[in-house]
C-alpha cells in the first residue's frame, strides 16, 4: 500500500516522533508506515485519517499491483 503520511507530517512541521505520540505507537511503527514496510490496521487507518482530518482515500492508496 502506498501512502502520503511522510508528506503530510512534514507539511504540519512534525517529526516521526510526533507523529507517533498523537497516534500513540511507536516511532518505528511511523517509520514502518512511511516506507511502506506496514499497512496500518483498519482502526490505525482510520485515526490518521482523523488527525489529518482527510478521508482514508487520500492518504492511503494500492499498490499500482495490487488488486481493487
Amino acid at each position: 500500500m502506498e501512502n502520503r503520511l511522510k508528506e503530510m507530517r512534514a507539511e504540519r512541521g512534525w517529526s516521526q516522533s510526533d507523529l507517533a505520540e498523537k497516534l500513540d505507537v511507536s516511532r518505528q511503527t511511523v517509520n514502518s508506515l512511511e516506507r511502506g514496510k506496514y499497512d496500518p490496521s483498519l482502526p490505525l487507518a482510520f485515526k490518521i485519517a482523523a488527525l489529518f482530518e482527510r478521508p482514508i482515500e487520500q492518504i492511503f492508496t494500492p499498490d499500482k499491483g495490487d488488486a481493487a
